[in-house]
């Protein structure tokens, strides 16, 4: 069964905290160990951001693995955000596929989902183009994916955006999910998401909060 799918330009276009859901697919060793278009530890720190973020603003949030046995668990600086949480362990390379994973989108009865994985060109790709398919709006995180070359990368961004993929960076995630810095009561625990994960901007946030605290004395 298929869903209506929104516009793809418009307000309606953007992600809210209310109207989409998030998918972490396998942030595992042998897969982190393939990833070659990335530095691998600013991709965890991507992803771990990505899922704090969601935790934050209360998006619903899947951790998945493939063969945790062969492959290793999820990383646990990402399992550590939903301690609560029970990874869904799966055989199948594409997620889509795997019953239990799509049940769980089902439930969260939204229509946006979005999805970073390990690999981008196999286990990213797979899921987004079938959830298109299916009548879903996908949006997937570019900087918290990675793919075992840059071409592997960049030809499975190609792949999904040609499919109708909407590909964003976890700061877009952020950004989109905010809106408006008047929300004061996400806008400081974001502000320390990004001083603790946001590279560049976080030194930019950082002198910019020093100057404020110099002129307040």
């Amino acid at each position: 069964m298929t869903i209506a799918v929104e516009e793809k330009v418009g307000l309606g276009a953007l992600l809210t905290p209310d109207n989409c859901a998030l998918m972490l697919i396998d942030h595992q060793p042998f897969q982190a160990a393939g990833v070659r278009n990335i530095e691998v530890g600013q991709m965890i720190n991507n992803v771990v951001f990505l899922a704090k973020t969601a935790k934050m603003f209360g998006v619903p949030t899947l951790l998945t693995s493939v063969l945790a046995d062969r492959g290793g668990v999820i990383f646990k600086p990402l399992t550590d955000v939903f301690p609560e949480q029970t990874p869904i362990d799966r055989t199948f390379i594409n997620t889509w596929e795997d019953q239990a994973c799509v049940d769980w989108v089902k439930a969260t009865g939204k229509k946006k989902i979005v999805i970073a994985a390990l690999w981008t060109e196999v286990c990213l790709a797979f899921p987004v183009i079938q959830a298109l398919g299916e009548g879903y709006e996908v949006y997937f995180v570019t900087d918290a994916s990675g793919g075992t070359s840059v071409e592997a990368h960049e030809m499975g961004i190609a792949r999904m955006v040609q499919a109708g993929g909407v590909p964003l960076t976890t700061i877009v995630f952020a950004s989109e999910l905010q809106r408006d810095w008047a929300r004061t009561e996400q806008a400081a625990a974001l502000s320390q998401l990004i001083l603790d994960h946001g590279g560049a901007t976080a030194t930019s946030l950082a002198w910019e909060l020093q100057l404020l605290k110099a002129s307040s004395h």
